[in-house]
């Protein structure tokens, strides 16, 4: 498998997208949470529709939101 070179890229994230992050990493056994992150834009290039993902308004902490939620065990 082709590791190709990673470039460093700060980005500002909430914190419960980093606790979502950390759990994909505890849960699919991945050595970092950058792993993690890598996957999620290697569905995006490859088979996701970029249509209902960038033209569907999100907002999981407006409101009454509490942004992502850990899954109950």
């Amino acid at each position: 498998m082709a590791m190709g070179k990673k470039t460093t890229l700060e980005v500002e994230l909430h914190q419960d997208m980093v606790e979502m992050l950390g759990y994909a990493k505890e849960t699919y056994g991945f050595r970092s949470s950058s792993k993690a992150l890598r996957v999620i834009l290697d569905y995006m290039a490859t088979d996701a529709d970029w249509e209902e993902v960038f033209m569907n308004q999100r907002c999981r902490r407006c409101g009454s939101g509490q942004g992502w939620q850990r899954p109950e065990s």
